[in-house]
């Protein structure tokens, strides 16, 4: 079969399932253009700022996107390229984008406040500490897994570092011409995206080469600076900027492709238990933000919903930002599926998922006269800056939930350090600092995806009761919620055998307490949503 059938097919459906299912959401859900956004009614200059849409999604696209929906699917086609193909589609249409724009509409209709609040607002104050654990245990979990991901990229392709570096330089400068010397954003971006691609090129001629665990420590340095700094001087022009460099690699990928018009060498199905475990529940765990993700829920009411300029803006934000992350993760499947099986797995073995998907683009990219290694190098370039953005983007977020669980408390006077956002900054960064330190991706990501999506079966639980509050319809988030909750419970399961089989105790104890955690919160929202109990909630909003 031809790869151009299998891109070309999931194009065209993420299309039109953005025009008809995300318009028929935002009709349903009663999207308001004329209503006032958080991001007007509450600002304050640091954390609630008003941008434009292009703005937006670039930040939001960015710090979604990472590295995930590509290591997620490499990984994952060793089941075959169909039941993953089929996933990120579905998935993605159905799932993944109702779940982020539902997050996004669900925050800001709760003044841009955490999906925590929000379940605090229809599930009572229990609920919201639950989950706020829960929460803060995955964004940990999220910030060990990119660590280590941006770390080993930064070690294999050290040009890579340099742009990092020099994009951070580039985002502050913009970020001042926008917001302090008011320059129109098309004349701002037309010099940013020279600049940006400039970077580029100089990380290429002046890598810079660090071991592992130095890189390790300087990131976990810069994310702590990077998540209690001001949004418009670093995170949403340098998102907006690194937006682009992805949109060329998307666009790059997708030409390349269709010139070179390669088969699918890999077997459409292989086996339904690989060395991953059981395609149920492994196989949607592993493919993770490709098709769902938790962590996009608390992008979107932790820094998105702060962000956005009206309402209507939600639907691209956050219905097609997803389908934009699960066409991504078409064409890294693509990129494995186009090996045979032996080369995909020592491709794999030598340069793990990351490798796997920058020799595949490179290949593409070469179809238009761009040499092999140039492609391969800009991809790899690519990858890091996301997973870079993804990464202080997860701090930030950390920060938020740790600030959110001990709010209450300070406000009784006992616990003020607690909400201080320099300490929950540190926190935040020491314990996923220390879980990237203490072991490799392969160790963390199945963990990490379990607990991701079930995050994100939590956040279509809180959705799903607020709507359900408002007397609205909410079949489209509650439906999809129960297929989560089957399948990370499930795949938790497995993760705490695995891990404890290993003597990865650590990890086999946060398998546990996730579990737990996502039983009682489970069970406190299905007496709401079953027994017709009314909380607290603002109905109206």
């Amino acid at each position: 079969m031809s790869a151009v059938t299998l891109v070309v097919l999931a194009a065209v459906l993420f299309i039109v399932a953005y025009i008809a299912y995300g318009g028929y959401l935002a009709k349903k859900w009663g999207i308001d253009s004329t209503r006032k956004t958080p991001a007007h009614t509450m600002y304050d200059g640091v954390d609630y700022v008003p941008a434009k849409a292009p703005v937006v999604l670039g930040h939001h696209f960015a710090s979604i996107a990472g590295a995930a929906p590509i290591i997620g699917p490499v990984t994952a086609a060793i089941f075959g390229w169909l039941p993953v193909f089929l996933w990120i589609v579905v998935g993605g249409i159905f799932i993944g984008a109702v779940h982020d724009f539902g997050a996004l509409f669900a925050s800001v209709r709760h003044g841009g406040h955490s999906i925590g609040d929000i379940i605090e607002k229809n599930l009572g104050k229990s609920g919201k500490k639950l989950f706020a654990i829960f929460a803060w245990f995955t964004l940990v979990l999220v910030v060990a897994a990119f660590t280590i991901v941006t770390s080993n990229t930064f070690v294999g392709t050290p040009s890579a570092a340099t742009s990092s570096i020099l994009f951070m330089v580039l985002a502050i400068m913009f970020g001042f011409a926008t917001n302090r010397f008011k320059i129109p954003l098309g004349i701002a971006t037309v010099a940013g995206v020279v600049l940006l691609f400039l970077c580029v090129v100089i990380g290429i001629n002046y890598p810079i080469i660090l071991p592992g665990a130095t890189w390790s420590y300087i990131l976990l340095g810069y994310i702590f600076v990077a998540s209690v700094t001001p949004v418009w001087i670093l995170l949403q022009p340098r998102d907006y900027l690194n937006s682009f460099l992805l949109y060329a690699l998307l666009g790059g990928a997708f030409v390349g492709l269709i010139v070179a018009n390669p088969r699918l060498e890999f077997a459409a199905v292989t086996s339904l238990n690989t060395n991953l475990g059981y395609m149920f529940p492994i196989l949607f765990v592993t493919v993770a933000c490709g098709a769902i993700s938790g962590f996009h829920s608390m992008v979107s009411s932790g820094t998105t919903a702060k962000q956005l300029n009206n309402e209507k803006d939600a639907r691209v934000v956050g219905y097609g930002g997803m389908l934009i992350e699960s066409f991504l993760a078409v064409i890294a499947l693509i990129t494995a599926a186009i090996l045979m099986q032996d080369k995909y797995v020592s491709l794999l073995d030598a340069g793990g998922p990351v490798g796997v998907f920058s020799a595949g683009v490179g290949s593409f990219l070469a179809e238009l006269g761009i040499p092999a290694a140039a492609g391969t190098s800009f991809a790899a370039l690519a990858v890091s800056a996301f997973a870079l953005t993804s990464l202080d983007t997860a701090t930030r977020l950390g920060r938020f939930v740790f600030q959110e669980l001990f709010a209450n408390d300070s406000q009784e006077g006992n616990s003020n350090l607690l909400v201080n956002k320099y300490f929950a900054t540190l926190i935040t960064v020491f314990a996923g600092g220390t879980l990237a330190l203490s072991g490799g991706w392969k160790t963390i990501w199945p963990i990490f995806g379990a607990a991701n999506q079930l995050l994100a079966a939590l956040a279509l639980l809180a959705i799903s009761v607020w709507l359900a509050n408002r007397g609205q319809s909410n079949s489209a988030t509650k439906y999809p919620m129960f297929f989560m909750f089957a399948v990370t419970l499930s795949a938790l399961v497995f993760v705490f055998i695995s891990n404890y089989a290993k003597a990865n105790y650590l990890l086999a104890v946060i398998a546990v307490l996730l579990f737990v955690l996502a039983l009682v919160l489970l069970t406190q929202a299905l007496k709401v949503l079953f027994g017709g109990k009314k909380t607290d909630a603002d109905i109206g909003a």
